[in-house]
């Protein structure tokens, strides 16, 4: 009963507020013969200013009593109501958006467009939850994301993956990462933003298909916990890498190991690293040589995915609408038999040089053929790292969360029977 009262104080306190329109015109005002005359502006810009930044004061809150919860309260059921708000704001209310995670490709643009400036706000989003997992760990997974949130309420019967299984299912966040950072600095698409499976349901817009997909997501999670956020969310490469040097992390226990074994099996994201305190010299040679072995391949599978890259940059270039305007041009000009695409056709009307459109189009394909070549030496790097991690085992007394993939959600504290003095 308690607990139905506390949702329902929450609703009613997310109801006070108006419904925040964030968006700005980014097109040219169309112009009408019918005497047609353009509404008033429903919202001025300098409430929906505001209600940015408030977005960025319950960002901060949020951050920080989720950190409280974790760290100094050890509080489970806290950060599971944290969460139900973080879901409720900034999924349903906020409709997913300003996001932290397609944030990345905001970033991106600005840093390789000159022409494009970055809203503080949006900059204030990417770079906040990564101040606090440098300092805390990954709190802002923990109860502040609401897709991780979503996907923790159908988590009913998580069931554990094998480490090979989970090592090479979270690559695909890497590559995904890689793409979205080609994409937007290419100024081609924001991908993250187009394919997210959950910001269409928090605003009930989305298309069949990536209803679907978020379907066969939230469906698999009941038996994976956050298929989303541990092998797709790009943003949580960067909270991984961050959150193995922060400054303060998240202990099962909050004081000496009595290695009772209770939190075994009580993280649903396989993040509990287990003690390695077998001495095998035989065994210890054989991992020796396998990680030299590994060294010496390292530079070759960089170098490998660099060439592929290359190889495969034509495709991905032809992403881009320039890139794939011009090479309509030039299929319409072999065959002049065929019907003019409209695309063709509005290019034509728009007034611009055809030389103009293939010079714009010779420096994106280039800026392609370069950061496709990173793109693929990144993937290399991050294969053999991924099997130098696989293979490399050290020496662990205690039963301890893994810095990098834990989610800071508290769970496995609830099993832990140490009561901190």
């Amino acid at each position: 009963m308690r607990h139905k009262t506390v949702i329902v104080f929450i609703l009613l306190i997310l109801g006070i507020f108006l419904p925040s329109v964030m968006g700005v015109q980014r097109f040219p005002k169309p112009e009408f013969e019918s005497g047609y005359v353009e509404p008033e502006t429903q919202f001025p810009v300098p409430r929906a200013e505001f209600l940015a930044w408030m977005d960025v004061a319950v960002l901060l809150l949020s951050l920080s009593l989720a950190t409280f919860l974790v760290l100094k309260k050890r509080s489970r059921l806290g950060v599971f109501w944290l969460s139900l708000f973080s879901l409720a704001y900034f999924g349903f209310y906020r409709q997913g958006c300003v996001c932290s995670i397609g944030a990345i490709q905001n970033v991106t643009l600005a840093l390789f467009s000159g022409s494009y400036t970055i809203p503080l706000t949006v900059l204030f989003f990417f770079l906040v939850p990564l101040v606090f997992t440098l300092l805390f760990g990954r709190t802002f997974c923990a109860a502040v994301c609401p897709f991780g949130a979503f996907q923790d309420l159908v988590a009913v019967k998580p069931m554990p993956m094998g480490a090979w299984l989970n090592a090479f299912l979270g690559m695909i966040p890497y590559l995904y990462l890689g793409l979205a950072l080609l994409f937007a600095a290419t100024a081609t698409d924001f991908i993250i933003c187009r394919y997210d499976p959950f910001v269409g349901i928090f605003r009930m817009n989305a298309s069949f298909g990536m209803f679907l997909f978020a379907g066969v997501l939230l469906l698999s999670g009941i038996f994976i916990a956050r298929p989303y956020c541990r092998f797709l969310c790009p943003y949580g490469v960067l909270l991984n890498w961050l959150s193995r040097f922060s400054w303060k992390h998240m202990n099962i226990t909050p004081a000496e190991c009595i290695q009772c074994r209770l939190c075994e099996n009580a993280c649903p994201y396989d993040a509990i690293d287990f003690p390695q305190t077998k001495k095998d010299p035989a065994g210890r040679r054989k991992q020796v040589n396998r990680l030299i072995l590994l060294a010496l391949l390292l530079p070759l599978l960089v170098l490998g995915g660099a060439w592929t890259g290359g190889l495969i940059h034509s495709t991905l270039s032809g992403v881009n609408s320039k890139v794939r305007l011009a090479r309509l041009l030039q299929t319409a000009s072999v065959s002049k038999d065929q019907p003019e695409p409209p695309e063709i056709t509005a290019f034509r009307s728009s007034g611009i040089a055809q030389q103009q459109l293939m010079a714009e189009v010779a420096t994106i394909e280039h800026d392609f053929l370069t950061g496709s070549r990173i793109f693929g030496g990144f993937i290399g790097l991050v294969f053999g790292m991924t099997l130098i991690g696989l293979v490399r085992t050290p020496y662990r007394t205690d039963y301890v969360p893994n810095r990098g993939t834990c989610f800071s959600c508290a769970k496995c504290m609830d099993y832990c029977p140490v009561i901190k003095s």
